[in-house]
């Protein structure tokens, strides 16, 4: 078996994200990548990417320029054709080392994320297994899900918003980024009015939105005045490389601290580990480097008793990705629900993912476990 071809997609929702201050859900992302990695007996696989996705596409589909051997400036599906797509850490590192001139970060190693992703569900295909399996364990069956939106722009907004995710059967929800970030009191308040709907049996986690600028001393500010509603964790307090700060405010506070879904490699999250020292590490799978530098990322952080809840915002796709890599873990925690309904993140799965009890159950059809909607593909498919 060998790789046929590497297709890179661009899909467009008919409407443009936004993040309008009265916002009852996130729209969902306006653009969105997807990988197919098809293998010459006719077997393929599949992956999102929520990235810039013209630029991804010009990555994979960039011709190869370097001699054999030589490579450090090729287009990734030049160097993945024709090779054996069961070797995936092989060719993880064939195109790490062959974009390494103008990627080791960044686009590169999201379309490296997605080709490796849909690498794995084809392999997962080939097997008959379901990724959990190829990765080497399944320590549960289904993971508890938080419902992850925005900030609504008043108390009782917010309370209204936990009372439908309730309603629909979650025990945690994540408000993040909208308005919080302009009025210290304003953002204390709507995190206890949060809590106060919750109660005391149901978790809340916060996301402050790095773009907020904040030095490691108003971090800890934060953190402090969020402390007494007793979040899960609080994430993404400061700049992604801010990784002297970020053990700053570990070491400052009691509440967990999570950060991560912009690192990439097991290179990135040693430094988010052993520098800044952060509770929660959150590798998006789409961004990290794929399943094969997030089993490494597992692995480390098994061997520093951190958690790993992995990000997943964009669609069923990475959602499902997110569940095998729970499944993988010895002590899988959350995963991320987003709860757009825009066509981007609901319509691209022919079997959406469905909440039970406040649980998704981890897939176990081969691959991804996730079938593609080829319609909605069409449908939305601009390049």
């Amino acid at each position: 078996m060998k790789i046929a071809r590497v297709e890179a997609m661009v899909l467009k929702s008919p409407g443009l994200y936004a993040n309008p201050e009265g916002a009852e859900e996130p729209p969902g992302p306006t653009y969105m990548g997807l990988v197919k990695v098809t293998a010459d007996n006719g077997l393929c696989g599949y992956s999102d990417m929520e990235t810039s996705a013209p630029v991804a596409k010009a990555a994979i589909d960039a011709p190869r320029w370097s001699e054999p051997g030589m490579e450090c400036f090729d287009g990734l599906a030049s160097l993945v054709v024709g090779e054996n797509p069961l070797e995936v850490e092989r060719l993880w590192y064939k195109m790490w080392r062959g974009s390494v001139y103008y990627g080791r970060r960044g686009v590169a190693v999201q379309a490296i994320s997605a080709i490796d992703i849909a690498l794995w569900d084809l392999c997962g295909k080939f097997y008959q297994q379901p990724v959990h399996i190829l990765l080497g364990a399944r320590h549960c069956t289904r993971v508890r899900a938080y419902a992850s939106t925005l900030f609504r722009p008043s108390p009782d907004a917010m309370r209204e918003a936990v009372r439908r995710y309730t309603d629909q059967g979650f025990t945690a929800v994540k408000f993040g980024w909208g308005v919080f970030g302009r009025d210290r009191a304003v953002d204390v308040a709507l995190v206890e009015a949060a809590r106060a709907e919750l109660g005391g049996r149901r978790d809340l986690l916060v996301d402050t939105g790095w773009f907020v600028e904040r030095t490691a001393k108003e971090a800890v500010r934060v953190a402090r005045d969020l402390a007494p509603y007793d979040p899960f964790f609080i994430e993404e307090l400061m700049h992604p490389e801010d990784y002297d700060g970020y053990a700053r405010v570990a070491e400052a506070v009691d509440v967990p601290i999570a950060c991560g879904e912009q690192e990439s490699t097991e290179w990135g999250f040693h430094e988010l580990i052993y520098r800044a020292k952060v509770d929660v590490l959150q590798p998006d799978l789409t961004r990290c480097g794929g399943f094969t530098a997030a089993r490494k990322i597992v692995h480390m952080a098994e061997m520093a008793n951190r958690r790993v809840i992995p990000h997943s915002w964009s669609s069923d796709l990475l959602t499902a990705a997110s569940l095998h890599l729970n499944a993988f873990q010895r002590r899988p925690v959350l995963v991320e629900f987003n709860t757009s309904q825009g066509p981007l993140s609901r319509a691209l799965a022919r079997n959406p993912l469905r909440l039970e009890d406040g649980y998704l159950r981890v897939p176990e059809e081969p691959g991804l476990g996730v079938e593609v909607d080829q319609e909605a593909v069409e449908r939305y498919r601009i390049a």
